[in-house]
């Protein structure tokens, strides 16, 4: 396991290589999460509330604490508050604590620049009679992030605060009111969606980038690339290894997905590449085509803030 880490704009460190838990079958995350912290030497989890399985995460965290193989202070944990809880963030924060069984994490993140109606019918996903998302048009974003300025700055259960599938317009409108700059933006981030704007800017800012879904998506689409094979056979490694080197060799953190305890190994091995390689890497989407796999369907369009899609119709 890599040791790599980076530092936040908050001066705490942040290992460069974490467990994802998006989709991960319920009942297989707990023995995840434990080979992953007491066998694979992974000390960063990635979770969120929505996610719907906080409480095997933290079954994971505490089983390996017990075995005394890893402290709780030396695991960094992120989880995230979803759209519907926009105007009650530490309400899921403490939610979220209380399914951890921990007393604070070490990132809170705004899942997405989106709102949705806290009163609907479905606590995560409330729709209208038409079947499209239930948006609530009184969302701010820079309202929401002043609630994560005020548990960041008056509680002890977040070392951190961030965001997540922020688009540069999104980023910029928020920067123009923020007391705390946001210590990391977590996107989708792969050869067939770089998203090279987000990552100029967020350095620009001192905004650590998350890559999740490094390998494109469920099954690892990517692992069949010539590009991401021709490299991987360069280095007498796999393509996991590859596709998770792309961004530690640029200096991003990556959240790779598995519940299998091999894989959780293999995903932890790192090769330092060249800069021709990543670009190579860089530009796999010029052929192929770009490619986004996490795109709900919000209703808005989140490359450029327009509430007035959120409105109700007449």
């Amino acid at each position: 396991m890599t040791s790599l880490e980076y530092k936040l704009n908050t001066g705490n460190t942040i290992p460069a290589i974490g467990l994802g838990t998006w989709q991960s079958p319920k009942g297989a995350v707990e023995a995840a999460v434990y080979s992953a912290l007491a066998e694979a030497g992974v000390r960063h989890i990635d979770c969120a509330f929505a996610y719907g399985n906080e409480e095997e995460v933290g079954r994971g965290i505490a089983k390996a604490v017990a075995t005394g193989k890893v402290k709780r202070e030396d695991i960094f944990i992120t989880t995230k508050v979803f759209a519907t809880y926009h105007n009650r963030v530490e309400e899921s924060l403490n939610l979220s604590l209380k399914n951890l069984g921990l007393d604070y994490v070490d990132l809170l993140l705004m899942h997405w620049p989106v709102g949705l109606n806290p009163n609907g019918n479905h606590p995560l996903v409330p729709t209208r009679p038409d079947g499209s998302r239930d948006l609530d048009p009184s969302f701010s974003v820079l309202n929401t992030w002043k609630q994560f300025e005020h548990v960041y700055k008056n509680t002890n259960k977040v070392k951190a605060v961030g965001v997540s599938n922020f688009s540069v317009p999104y980023l910029e409108d928020l920067l123009k009111g923020v007391e705390v700059v946001p210590a990391a933006n977590q996107i989708e981030n792969h050869p067939l969606l770089p998203q090279l704007e987000i990552v100029d800017f967020c350095k620009q800012k001192g905004i650590l980038i998350e890559a999740y879904s490094p390998f494109g998506s469920t099954g690892g689409p990517l692992f069949q690339n010539k590009t991401v094979l021709d490299l991987a056979e360069k280095y007498k490694t796999t393509p996991s290894s590859i596709l998770v080197s792309y961004h530690t060799s640029s200096g991003r953190v990556v959240l790779p997905k598995t519940t299998t305890p091999s894989r959780i190994v293999e995903n932890s091995k790192v090769v330092e590449l060249a800069p021709e390689e990543i670009k190579a890497l860089e530009e796999v989407h010029v052929k192929e085509g770009k490619k986004r796999y996490a795109a709900p369907p919000w209703g808005v369009d989140l490359k450029f803030p327009d509430w007035n899609a959120a409105k109700p119709k007449a």
